[in-house]
């Protein structure tokens, strides 16, 4: 027997069968679109070419890192971070997803009465390699090498002075201490009340 006699046979015993098959043939064919359309927008340093032992040639893509850390802030509410070097994004449609060359790396950020702390891990970088750039509200973490792209602002909760910040790296993680600016003490005088 034909698959054309199965097809129509199938059909009429089970016509809303038929119509879910479809439906579910759609949903694939659109996530292949889908897929393909980001692996277009792959960026080229996330591409390569490998030769396999027995001579065929394969492209591989990545690495491509998503992750989220979970902590309780001071106020007992839960803070969740996103990191790595894919952002999904919501629309009015489908979910998005923008991949960048640069990895995010998990960071953590610490206070105490007198001081900011940053954890951050940059597994596979070098001390030489890492960029630290501070402002009273922010503190930049980059890497650009040709085996490793990280990039992370951290906003700080509190105003430091990152002139007197102090670092450290080691077994891939990096230390940022900044300590927090004092209150400044209101500009002009005083004035006595009679």
């Amino acid at each position: 027997m034909s698959d054309e006699w199965w097809s129509r046979w199938f059909r009429r015993r089970w016509p809303f069968r038929s119509m879910f098959f479809e439906e579910i043939d759609e949903i694939f064919r659109e996530m292949e679109r889908e897929f393909e359309d980001l692996m277009r927008r792959v960026p080229k340093d996330l591409t390569r070419e490998r030769v396999l032992p027995d001579g065929t040639r394969v492209q591989e893509w990545g690495p491509f890192v998503y992750g989220y850390s979970m902590t309780i802030g001071p106020d007992g509410k839960p803070k969740i971070t996103e990191f790595g070097n894919i952002k999904p994004g919501f629309g009015p449609g489908r979910p998005r997803i923008d991949i960048r060359e640069e990895r995010e790396p998990l960071v953590d950020v610490l206070t105490t009465d007198n001081e900011v702390k940053v954890i951050a891990e940059l597994p596979g970088v070098e001390k030489k390699d890492i960029n630290l750039h501070g402002t009273e509200d922010t503190l930049t973490i980059s890497v650009d090498t040709p085996q490793r792209k990280y990039y992370k602002e951290v906003k700080l909760p509190a105003k430091v002075d990152p002139k007197k910040a102090k670092s450290s790296y080691k077994n891939g993680v990096l230390e940022v201490t900044l300590p927090k600016k004092g209150r400044e003490k209101p500009k002009g005088e005083p004035i006595r009340i009679d």
